[in-house]
Order: structure tokens, then C-alpha cells, then sequence
């Protein structure tokens, strides 16, 4: 499968991430693919979409955070590599829901 872009922002709390996910899914045609979560609360939600659309969700973070944003990145055209890490991420999420 191959993405225009990837889109990641890391913050610290589920609800945090909750948060950050409605807003971006709000802001443009993104697509919400997982979330991983870290030692010590720290969630990183993954998203794809369009270069434009995935850039777009991202800045309206960073410019009006509704939470502190600890990371973010825009990768745009994702290695295959980079593609198989976020679909191994995005499975593991499914197998957790049950689904």
C-alpha cells in the first residue's frame, strides 16, 4: 500500500491523543491509522493522507495545540519500510480492540 504521507504527533495521556486526533480529523482529510503508547503516559497517533491534508492536520496542532505537543512529524511518500512499521503498529492496535 502506499501513503502520500504519514503524519505523527506524540503527546503525553490518552486523552490528550484523543484530543489531538479529533482535532486533525476536524481540520482536514486525514485518515487516523493507530496510536502507540510509551513508557511514563506518552501516546503517538499516526495518521495518512495527502502531503497537503497530513501537513495541514499537523500544523493546525502545532499552531493551536488543545494539549502541549511533546513531537510531531510530516513524512511525506514513506519508505516501505517506514509503511510495514506503521502497518505492524496498526495491527497490533486492531488485535488489541478485538477486532
Amino acid at each position: 500500500m502506499t501513503y502520500g504521507a504519514f503524519g505523527l504527533v506524540e503527546v503525553l495521556g490518552s486523552c490528550n491523543a484523543i484530543l489531538i486526533a479529533d482535532q486533525m480529523l476536524k481540520t482536514s482529510d486525514v485518515e487516523f491509522r493507530t496510536w502507540n503508547t510509551k513508557c511514563g503516559g506518552h501516546v503517538t497517533v499516526f495518521f495518512s493522507g495527502d502531503v497537503s491534508a497530513v501537513t495541514a492536520a499537523v500544523e493546525s496542532v502545532r499552531e493551536n495545540p488543545p494539549c502541549e505537543i511533546i513531537a510531531s512529524a510530516v513524512i511525506s511518500n514513506p519508505s516501505e519500510e517506514a509503511v510495514r512499521l506503521a502497518a505492524e503498529e496498526e495491527a497490533k492496535y486492531a488485535k488489541k480492540k478485538g477486532n
